[in-house]
């Protein structure tokens, strides 16, 4: 099929990372409220989570943007989610440490 019409399997592949992102997106959502009373920065858990679906609601709604658009909105976004996750390892690792403490 992909070697008939290439434009059916590129927009396949959009709709299954739109899924992908907004499915891991609604986990991280969940894990955020669920961890509220866990750990501290449980609020840029779910930060990352609203980017993810975000991401993935802006993909199904745009599929006609053109791969190139896509690699980039791919790259932005795993850059934006990385920061946001690091800076939530930082804060669970504080808790970690205080915990460890005392």
């Amino acid at each position: 099929m992909t070697l008939i019409n290439p434009q059916i399997t590129a927009t396949v592949l959009l709709i299954w990372i739109a899924a992908w992102a907004i499915a891991t997106g609604i986990l991280e959502i969940v894990a955020s409220f669920r961890l509220r009373k866990e750990i501290e920065g449980d609020f840029w858990i779910g930060l990352a989570g609203f980017a993810s679906v975000a991401f993935g609601v802006f993909l199904l709604a745009r599929p006609g943007l053109g791969a190139l658009a896509l690699l980039w909105m791919i790259g932005t976004y795993a850059i934006v989610l990385g920061v946001i996750l690091v800076v939530a390892a930082f804060e669970t690792h504080g808790f970690v440490k205080a915990a460890v403490r005392g």
